[in-house]
């Protein structure tokens, strides 16, 4: 089994706006937690000589995460080493017009541990494609993070993806949600 860690969109500015003005701290906290367990995780993943890919979500010149802005950039704490891989994105698809799959092909990956930003939207929306496109995942639960969405929470949207893709699977792969502490590569 070749391992593949894969971070998606922690980009300076993908919550800006994902709370109202007496949520801000709670939201912004918790994704500085999910950043410091990520960094922990990519450091022991380049300490195993596991490779790490970054998706980085490019948007249109309106928008947060305008590429070529301050806030389209993936925060300090993971920004790219030379030996990371960065694959720009344009959907909530990690792999849709994309070349992830390519890349996990040459690095001939069979299982990717996934965290990254946003849950109900980028984290799902990859995570099921992994596990479709023949891979078995492992979501980081405490590595992934969203804004408050309407009525439901940052802590209940995380907590509801965590319980849906729990043995979410297709064919013979599947997800498996693990907390970041309780993560070990296979090389």
């Amino acid at each position: 089994m070749t391992d593949v860690l894969l971070i998606i969109d922690v980009q300076n500015a993908i919550l800006d706006g994902a709370a109202s003005d007496n949520r801000v701290d709670a939201v912004t906290s918790y994704f500085e937690a999910v950043v410091g367990r990520l960094s922990d995780l990519k450091a022991n993943a380049a300490s195993q000589d596991v490779q790490t890919i970054l998706v980085q979500n490019d948007g249109p010149a309106d928008h947060r995460l305008a590429v070529n802005t301050e806030g389209w950039e993936i925060v300090p704490q993971l920004a790219p080493t030379p030996k990371d891989i960065v694959v720009h994105k344009m959907s909530c698809d990690s792999f849709h017009e994309t070349d992830l799959l390519e890349h996990l092909s040459r690095l001939g990956a069979s299982r990717l541990i996934v965290g990254g930003c946003m849950t109900q939207f980028c984290v799902d929306t990859t995570v099921r494609r992994a596990v479709s496109s023949g891979f078995d995942v492992v979501l980081a639960s405490d590595g992934h993070c969203a804004g408050d969405s309407g009525a439901l929470s940052q802590s209940e949207i995380i907590a509801h993806h965590n319980n849906t893709l729990d043995g979410f699977g297709a064919g013979p792969c599947a997800v498996s949600v693990v907390p970041v502490a309780e993560i070990s590569f296979s090389t």
